[in-house]
């Protein structure tokens, strides 16, 4: 009887023990997946914050492009033409840009998205045979201390970038507190559709322009 007792505590300690390894096996598998279950959680957390703040950057990059249409002095209606090789401003250039172009621009640099702006001079394919004086006077001409008839274009990619420096010299004397106009030229190349022009030397005023366009602020690293 007595080693029958023995064999049986013996018995039932080994179930008790092995009851006890089943239940520790059960709680270790449910707390690792309840850790899994908890990171995956975290991490669905992370991704959706991370899509959120990229949505809502999207939408404000949006609206800072919306609100940034471009303006164009083009010479279609023969009013505000510039006289033929130069780039200076005529009368009636200058009361259109002030009464027209300024309220424009200054509604939309209060919107206080603006970079900068970009004041972009077109020409038809015209010949010009003129040697060009650029690149000794045209600094000087852009920060004001040379007059823009002083310049001499020796093509048109030259005359459109004069008159748009003629266009920010104007401009730069209209007290729009920080607003940075930046001046390009893209000459003869593109037409207002967009696209590439095919090489026609006649007159075109249809070609003849200035683009004035808002660059809204870029991520800063």
């Amino acid at each position: 009887m007595v080693v029958e007792n023995r064999d049986y505590l013996a018995q039932s300690n080994l179930n008790n023990m092995s009851r006890r390894n089943d239940r520790y096996q059960h709680d270790e598998e449910l707390n690792i997946f309840q850790a899994f279950t908890d990171l995956m959680s975290n991490a669905f957390m992370i991704i959706s914050f991370l899509l959120l703040i990229s949505l809502l950057q999207s939408i404000s990059m949006a609206k800072k492009l919306k609100s940034a249409e471009p303006i164009i002095i083009d010479e279609k209606s023969g009013n505000f033409k510039f006289p033929s090789g130069s780039a200076e401003l005529t009368p009636d250039l200058q009361k259109y840009i002030q009464i027209t172009i300024l309220p424009e621009i200054k509604k939309a640099t209060e919107k206080g998205n603006i970079d900068f702006i970009q004041i972009i001079g077109h020409t038809d394919s015209q010949g010009i045979s003129n040697f060009s004086n650029l690149d000794g006077k045209l600094t000087s001409a852009a920060t004001g201390n040379e007059k823009i008839n002083a310049l001499k274009a020796g093509s048109n990619t030259d005359l459109g970038l004069m008159r748009a420096v003629a266009v920010v010299q104007f401009l730069n004397t209209k007290k729009l507190g920080k607003v940075n106009f930046r001046a390009y030229s893209a000459g003869q190349l593109y037409m207002p559709s967009g696209e590439l022009a095919k090489i026609d030397r006649g007159a075109d005023d249809t070609r003849r322009r200035i683009e004035i366009r808002f660059i809204p602020y870029g991520q800063r690293k």
